[in-house]
């Protein structure tokens, strides 16, 4: 396979001290050897690949679903728990020029729909995930951005059907926000969860569906109906491919320059005792983000243990993943300077996968009917790449997903420089960074 970073970024380094790798086990499964065959192989053993695999399974199709490395141990076993409205980061100027109003709103429906199949897919297969947070909220992280807020409440009426709550700056303590914070807006809509329960409990239910799963086995080439690996064969009447920020550039070789990695780094403290928590005010158990564009992202876990994120990692090689960690740690003692003596016990990284669109993609590769893609969630990958595999499996059955917006149906365009196209981001990090100084 042929991939854009180093070998280090796809090594156990970047996930190494992975708190989530903790909280549970996840079953293991062989490698595939030799022939096999099946109505539809899947590549990709996260949100996407098991959503779309239990689907197919549980409408009667045989599926066979093959992972590079372990269940989750891309993006889905190591992101922040978020399950929330998002999945694109194009404007809704940007949507309404391309698509038009009914096009944006379609969108919009479909962030809310990913919600929701996540929700019942924890109701109907009784999951304990460790959930919390009623909806999300966003933290304005400097007076300017104080207006936007605002702004997007009246938008969120619009485009979600909801009504969000806006608190002012003297109104945030009381609500358990205490921080470096201007003003907040809360969706009532989402939740947080622990991602390893919840893959866990996709993994188990596909499995006793009927899918079969075989670990370590990265697909190496997909010739028409046939996939291989290392050590066999699937022959397949679909195949689809739910790689997603780990994708490579000939497997197959349309996906070439069509995503972009990028990371995020996260980390988590001790649990915090009930007067450290008090001493800070952050008493909130809503999962929060601030408005900066190369953002944090926060929540209080149900443990009482802290944990945040924040994006803009360009560079992967032990070196840079510490100075990436060092940078977090910084900003967590910064924002929340009454836990600077906190011990920070665990400390990770993993890909957040963009498209030129800035619009995820769902569906059949263009020129190959039978080999389906879905990709790029812009960091919001637990609600939309489930629900992205349900859709990838409609359409592996013949079938018209109940939602499918145009702005997912639109093929992923190609960034320019081809394989050296991480080139255009540090110039565009840089502009990020300086727009959001100050807290």
């Amino acid at each position: 396979m042929k991939r854009i970073f180093p070998d280090y970024a796809y090594s156990d380094g970047p996930r190494d001290g992975c708190w989530w790798d903790e909280t549970c086990d996840m079953p293991e499964h062989g490698a595939l050897q030799g022939d096999m065959r099946c109505d539809v192989a899947i590549i990709g053993g996260g949100f996407t690949g098991l959503s779309a695999a239990l689907h197919l399974a549980q409408a009667g199709a045989s599926v066979v679903l093959l992972e590079a490395q372990r269940i989750g141990w891309g993006a889905s076993g190591r992101n922040g728990g978020f399950c929330c409205l998002g999945g694109a980061k194009a404007s809704d100027a940007f949507l309404d020029r391309s698509f038009g109003r009914a096009g944006r709103l379609e969108w919009h429906q479909t962030e809310k729909a990913a919600v929701a199949l996540v929700d019942a897919l924890i109701t109907n297969l009784d999951l304990d995930v460790d959930r919390h947070s009623t909806g999300e909220t966003v933290l304005a992280h400097r007076q300017s951005e104080v207006g936007r807020l605002e702004e997007e409440a009246a938008s969120i009426v619009e485009n979600y059907d909801v009504a969000p709550t806006f608190l002012a700056k003297d109104q945030l303590s009381a609500h358990g926000f205490a921080g470096p914070f201007h003003a907040a807006l809360t969706t009532p809509i989402g939740f947080a969860l622990n991602p390893r329960k919840y893959l866990r409990g996709l993994l188990r239910a596909s499995v006793e569906a009927g899918v079969r799963v075989f670990e370590k086995s990265a697909a190496v080439e997909i010739s028409g109906p046939v996939v291989r690996t290392s050590g066999g064969r699937v022959q397949a009447e679909k195949t689809i491919l739910g790689t997603n920020g780990y994708s490579s550039e000939d497997v197959p070789t349309w996906m070439a320059s069509r995503y972009m990695p990028t990371q995020s780094t996260v980390l988590v403290t001790r649990p915090l005792t009930e007067d450290e928590i008090l001493a800070q005010g952050w008493t909130s158990d809503q999962m929060a983000y601030d408005t900066r564009r190369l953002l944090h992202y926060f929540r209080l876990l149900p443990d009482r243990r802290f944990l945040i994120g924040m994006r803009g990692g360009l560079m992967s090689s032990p070196r840079s993943e510490q100075e990436a960690r060092s940078s977090l740690a910084r900003d967590f003692k910064h924002m929340f300077p009454a836990w600077n003596g906190v011990d920070i016990t665990h400390t990770w990284s993993g890909f957040v996968c963009l498209s030129r669109n800035l619009t995820p993609f769902v569906g059949p590769v263009p020129g190959s009917p039978k080999l389906l893609a879905g990709f790029g969630f812009h960091g919001n990958g637990v609600a939309m790449g489930s629900y992205a595999g349900r859709m990838l499996a409609d359409l592996a059955l013949g079938r018209t997903p109940d939602l499918y917006p145009a702005v997912m149906r639109k093929p992923a365009a190609q960034f320019p420089l081809g394989r050296f196209r991480r080139a255009i981001m540090p110039p565009i990090y840089a502009a990020l960074r300086l727009n959001d100084r100050g807290f």
